[in-house]
Parts: structure tokens; C-alpha cells; sequence
């Protein structure tokens, strides 16, 4: 009895985790039903194809974004703007990974993003305005990185509020000098 309890269980939290697009938790629910030892029904198949197909072609698309922006576009930017741009699109991408890849995949791909969004930070804070649209979202986008990848919320929160604080002393001083 436990067990058809255990694994009605685990089939009920793959198909939450396909609703919340969370496939790699839907992989791995689906392996702790083929852990007991048990064929598979229908059902069960497809939720555990479905959820390794997605998560394979989630990878294979941030894997190919990736090589384009690494090979031709960070390479043929001339501006600070494009620049900026395609490291955060890079930080954005390993963070993607991030959210789905676990163990060693998961550190590498978060070290990877932190590296992209560091650098896009370097660019912006020495070429571009704190209230210009690519900083913010920048900012943005790095502080959901703490919260959500390194489980960070003060330190997401305190790099928001940084880039609102600079972003506003930069528009209050524009509306002075007109």
C-alpha cells in the first residue's frame, strides 16, 4: 500500500512541476517512481519523456544562444550598449540553465552566469548612465540571479535598490540642469 501511495505521489508532483515548467523536478520525480521497481503505465512514460525531452531542448537552445553571442556577437560589438547587452543576454542564458540543471551542471552554469553578468556590470558602470535601460535591466535581471540561483535575497535586494538609488539621483540631476 505504501508504495502505490509513494508513487501516486510522485506521478501527482510531475505533473505539478510540468504546470509550473519546472521540468527538472519533474525528471526527478518521475526517476523516484522508476526507483521502485515498478513498469511504468502509459501516464507515467510520457511524463518522464516528456519532462528529460523538454529539459534536452531547454539546453540544446540556451547551448546555441549562447555560442552565437560568445562567437559572433560579443566579438563584432563596438559600443558599450551592445556590449553590455549581449553579456547580460549571456548572464541571462547560463541562468536559464541554472534553473533546471542540478549538481555540477548547476555550478558551472552558475559561475558561468555570474561571470557574464559581472563583466556586463564592469561595461555598464564604466560607459553607460545609471538610469540608461540596459543598466536597470541589468540590475534587474542580476539581482533575480542572487535571489532565485544563489538563494541571495538580501544581496538581490540591496543591487536593486543600488541601480533604482543611482538611477534616480541621475534623472533628479537631469531635471535640474533643464
Amino acid at each position: 500500500m505504501a508504495l502505490a501511495n509513494e508513487r501516486v505521489n510522485f506521478a501527482y508532483i510531475a505533473k505539478l512541476a510540468e504546470q509550473a515548467e519546472r521540468y527538472d523536478e519533474m525528471v526527478d520525480a518521475m526517476k523516484k517512481v522508476a526507483k521502485l521497481n515498478v513498469e511504468l503505465t502509459v501516464e507515467e512514460r510520457n511524463l518522464l519523456s516528456v519532462g528529460q525531452k523538454v529539459e534536452t531542448e531547454l539546453s540544446n537552445i540556451c547551448t546555441d544562444v549562447m555560442a552565437v553571442i560568445d562567437e559572433h556577437l560579443i566579438p563584432s560589438s563596438s559600443g558599450s550598449e551592445s556590449t553590455v547587452f549581449f553579456y547580460k543576454m549571456k548572464g541571462d542564458y547560463y541562468r536559464y540553465l541554472a534553473e533546471f540543471k542540478s549538481g555540477s551542471d548547476r555550478k558551472e552554469a552558475a559561475e558561468e552566469s555570474l561571470k557574464a553578468y559581472q563583466a556586463a556590470t564592469m561595461s555598464a558602470e564604466s560607459d553607460l548612465l545609471p538610469a540608461h535601460p540596459i543598466c536597470l535591466g541589468l540590475a534587474l535581471n542580476f539581482s533575480v540571479f542572487y535571489y532565485e540561483i544563489m538563494n541571495s535575497p538580501e544581496r538581490a535586494c540591496r543591487l536593486a535598490k543600488q541601480a533604482f538609488d543611482e538611477a534616480i539621483s541621475e534623472l533628479d540631476t537631469l531635471s535640474e540642469e533643464s
